[in-house]
């Protein structure tokens, strides 16, 4: 497939040392730079979602409000944004900061009209701050945005090569799966991305999902390429 507009998942942890130790690495935030550089150069229009794992996650304490603690990741994904923001200015690529609260300080509120007219004018554009509601997670504002923008699919770099039918992690005997339906992926209840952005996708026709390893970062150009890594979802 043709990719002209795409948008790419990653999450926080990607922007992470290995060790896991630290909330960033200037080697591995200026390589995903570079890799989003390379799939920019090749044509095509990139919205870019951000997790904030490598920041906030979750809550400190049971007794902490959901609500909260989810605000508390939103901002997480707004720091990421600016520190690839910075990355790819630095490489000389025009990037802007989208966020769907109002911080204009730092980034411009999110309307569709005004991220497709940044993406046509040939930046990159950062989604951060989720879809500005507790409760859903990134996986679903990148699904959203994808709706909004009319995206051709979603990419989703994970810590995984591919779907499995089980956690790989806890079943040895987890079988990869290289193409999925939507209706299977929800069905399933395939964990690696929420049951709420499949059907997103589902029911708002985006043409596909691109799950595979962010492990190696070449892989985001490489399926943007066309290489049969990772997981195809659709209808």
């Amino acid at each position: 497939m043709n990719y002209k507009r795409v948008v790419l998942k990653l999450s926080g942890e990607t922007l992470q040392p290995e060790s896991k130790k630290g909330c960033f690495d200037p080697d591995r935030v200026d390589k995903v730079a570079n890799m989003l550089k390379t799939v920019h150069d090749h044509g095509a229009q990139l919205g870019i979602v951000i997790g904030g794992g490598n920041i906030w996650r979750g809550r400190f304490t049971k007794e902490m409000n959901g609500a909260n603690a989810d605000q508390m990741g939103m901002l997480a994904t707004v720091i990421n944004a600016l520190c690839v923001q910075d990355a790819l200015e630095r490489l000389g690529v025009k990037a802007v900061v989208f966020t769907a609260q109002e911080m204009n300080r730092f980034a411009r509120l999110y309307t569709r009209s005004a991220a497709i007219e940044a993406l046509e004018s040939g930046a990159i554009v950062l989604l951060a701050g989720g879809s500005g509601n507790p409760y859903f997670t990134t996986d679903t504002a990148a699904a959203l945005r994808a709706a909004e923008l009319d995206a051709d699919a979603v990419f989703k770099g994970t810590t995984v090569d591919c779907i499995y039918d089980k956690d790989p992690s806890k079943y040895p005997d987890a079988k990869p799966l290289k193409d999925v339906s939507y209706d299977q992926a929800v069905e399933m209840r395939l964990g690696v991305m929420d049951t709420t952005a499949f059907l997103l996708c589902q029911t708002q026709k985006i043409p596909e999902i691109r799950v595979f390893s962010m492990e190696d970062l070449d892989n985001i150009v490489r399926v943007f390429d066309g290489e049969d890594i990772g997981t195809r979802v659709h209808a």
